[in-house]
């Protein structure tokens, strides 16, 4: 599981990881490491242990044994004044556990310490899928950034164009302004971007606990998107995933459960045995008894049928886990799969012409062949089509990291594919 855990990490990473170049860059290894130093959430597993482990050694004690004296006959009257006819009995009692009680109260805290460490590799996966979540917003801020500059280049050479028609009395002045209204528009989603990120990486460090982030995201681009094992072949390791383990370990702990409950159709007996010394002859006599109550089967029965219930139960929870996790598992696979086809038709086909179209429509300009509005609309098309790609692929690489949170596999099949066309 540990194995399968880490092969997870190497893979989120090398998709959207570079190596660090100095202390203050954080790669998404670096990112995962300090959460696992850090988080709460896996530290309060071996504080659950410890718990545990001297519930364990509770139930692994026996009835004590109980010392115990009487006296008779004491400080009454006639013959029974002061302690001229007492009659001192020491005596020793316990209870004799019957049904295997002792061995259904250990194994019951033993099948719970065992199933800690499911409990701490599943809270582990989500953990990391989350890191991967967060440091896929700072990484999703950059891009933003860096198409808002690009816009912003475009913008520019709008507004230049503009200013040089208007100065050769070719256009009027409502242009330049509209160009410059644009501009501004394109300086304000950078702006923007960067705010964005700033928040984004408070969020990321927030998961160890910092509080005031000075570190710098290293990042590949998240177009870049790796092919995938067949769904076949994914729901195959569903089937191990920790969220499924975890049932066999709770099936255990259930039938401890029913275990330790049957044991109360045993009725203990009460025993006592003791020595007792008889004043008026200056004799010892031994004393010893037993008891043990009735009814303890009827007693015990509903308990056991509730133990049986949730026993019975936990199989429809499993079946419906497994139902809950298959429909997830496939829309993932589905919404990866149709997000990588339009990261790259959009990288292959529609962007490259755009760009083409562009750089057409700004030659046209300058000549007087066409409007500003022609001009600019295009650059709004080639903005809006780099943007729609940037959400597609960060909606594989989301779709990506539930895979991997579900199956807990690095399921890469091949390397990562190079989008042609334009990038940030």
């Amino acid at each position: 599981m540990r194995a399968r855990l880490a092969a997870l990490a190497a893979c989120v990473a090398a998709m959207l990881a570079l190596p660090a170049l100095a202390a203050d860059r954080l790669t998404l290894d670096d990112a995962f490491a300090r959460v696992e130093q850090a988080h709460p959430d896996l530290r309060l597993a071996g504080g659950q242990r410890t718990v545990l482990t001297a519930e364990l050694d509770r139930a692994s004690f026996k009835p004590p044994l109980v010392v115990g004296a009487s006296a008779e006959n004491v400080l009454g009257t006639g013959e029974a004044s002061g302690l001229s006819g007492a009659e001192l009995t020491l005596t020793l009692t316990s209870v004799l556990e019957r049904g295997g009680k002792l061995d259904a109260r250990r194994a019951l805290v033993q099948s719970r310490i065992d199933s800690l460490a499911l409990q701490r590799e599943s809270k582990r996966l989500d953990l990391l899928a989350e890191v991967a979540r967060r440091y896929l917003a700072v990484v999703s801020a950059q891009r933003q950034r860096e198409i808002a500059d690009l816009d912003i280049g475009q913008r520019k050479r709008t507004v230049a164009g503009a200013r040089q028609r208007l100065q050769a009395g070719a256009s009027p002045e409502s242009v330049v302004l509209t160009a410059e209204a644009a501009l501004a528009r394109a300086e304000l989603e950078r702006a923007r971007a960067v705010q964005r990120e700033a928040g984004a990486k408070q969020h990321l460090a927030a998961l160890w606990g910092e509080r005031d982030p000075s570190f710098e995201v290293v990042a590949g681009s998240p177009l870049d998107l790796p092919k995938v094992v067949s769904f076949d072949e994914l729901t195959t390791w569903l089937a191990r995933t920790p969220e499924i383990a975890q049932f066999a370990g709770e099936q255990r702990i259930r039938e401890a459960r029913l275990q330790l409950a049957r044991t109360q159709a045993t009725p203990d007996i009460d025993w006592q045995v003791g020595v007792r010394r008889l004043q008026a002859t200056d004799d010892f006599g031994f004393v010893a008894s037993a008891s043990m109550p009735l009814g303890a089967r009827s007693r015990a029965e509903p308990e056991i049928r509730v133990a049986e219930a949730e026993l019975a139960l936990l199989e429809i929870e499993r079946e419906s886990r497994n139902l809950s996790l298959y429909s997830t598992l496939a829309d993932a696979h589905g919404r990866y799969l149709s997000a990588q086809l339009e990261v790259r038709r959009l990288g292959s086909e529609v962007i490259p012409k755009l760009g083409r179209a562009e750089s057409a429509a700004e030659r046209a300009y300058r000549a007087g062949a066409i409007s500003y509005l022609e001009w600019a609309q295009l650059q709004s098309e080639r903005t809006s089509a780099r943007k729609q790609q940037l959400e597609a692929a960060l909606e594989a690489q989301r779709a990506l990291i539930e895979i991997q949170r579900l199956t807990g596999q690095p399921f890469v099949a091949g390397p990562a594919e190079r989008i042609p066309g334009e990038s940030p």
